[in-house]
């Protein structure tokens, strides 16, 4: 019997996606939208971040692993002088202290001390899962658990710019890194905390954000423009 021709619609579509919706309401928009069967993703996004989202469509699906495997790059803000229970912006403030006067070079010689493998323990506002329980669902409750450190590798964490209390920053890093965790973590260092004002993921293994497209336009497309920005599954599995 001869085998089904390719459906179109198997693979990878990029989103620029915006602050607020999860990852999870982005998938359930589009299956929705254009009436897909299966649709996942490769890599979360926190609803605060914004950028590179890969959507897999159909035998995409079957890709995830390796394409949540790639490296990934963000670029981001970070305000000193503040720490929040969630590392970032979404958080309760529960610390401030004076910011030690600093400059730009300074900042990135703190910064370069967190590059090479890092242990990581996850931020307790997180989808990380102790017992089977994501640990956001433990800090409603006002419970925090030990969370075990994972073993993740920065190869690239610098400054172009800082304003007090306001850095900006890119960071070249390993799947499973929390950029937010990175940030409390330099912000310990300097004893005055700090938190993730912003951040946007630019790229994804060879995938970027200059070839995604923005929700809303996304969601203006018609099935056959859909196509047109689909990766195909084929096009995916021979990338290194």
């Amino acid at each position: 019997m001869p085998r089904p021709p390719p459906d179109p619609f198997d693979g990878a579509l990029l989103v620029d996606k915006p602050r607020g919706p999860t990852s999870h309401d982005v998938v359930d928009l589009v299956r929705r939208r254009f009436g897909l069967r299966k649709v996942g993703h490769a890599g979360t996004l926190d609803p605060n971040a914004t950028g590179l989202l890969v959507l897999l469509l159909g035998r995409g699906t079957k890709l995830s692993e390796k394409l949540m495997a790639a490296d990934k790059v963000y670029e981001g803000t970070l305000k000193l002088g503040e720490t929040t229970d969630s590392y970032d912006a979404d958080g309760t403030v529960v610390a401030t202290a004076p910011v030690p006067p600093l400059t730009l070079d300074e900042l990135n010689a703190a910064a370069a001390t967190f590059e090479g493998d890092l242990m990581q323990a996850p931020p307790m506002v997180s989808a990380a899962k102790v017992g089977g329980v994501p640990l956001y669902k433990l800090a409603r409750k006002g419970v925090e658990v030990e969370r075990k450190p994972r073993l993740v590798h920065v190869y690239r964490f610098r400054f172009s710019a800082y304003e007090p209390p306001i850095g900006t920053f890119r960071v070249v890093c390993t799947k499973g890194t929390y950029v937010r965790s990175l940030v409390h973590d330099l912000g310990q260092k300097l004893g005055c905390g700090a938190y993730l004002a912003t951040l946007r993921r630019l790229e994804s293994g060879p995938l970027s954000v200059s070839r995604a497209i923005p929700l809303d336009d996304l969601l203006r497309l018609t099935s056959a423009e859909l196509q047109q920005r689909v990766i195909p599954f084929i096009q995916l599995v021979t990338t290194p």
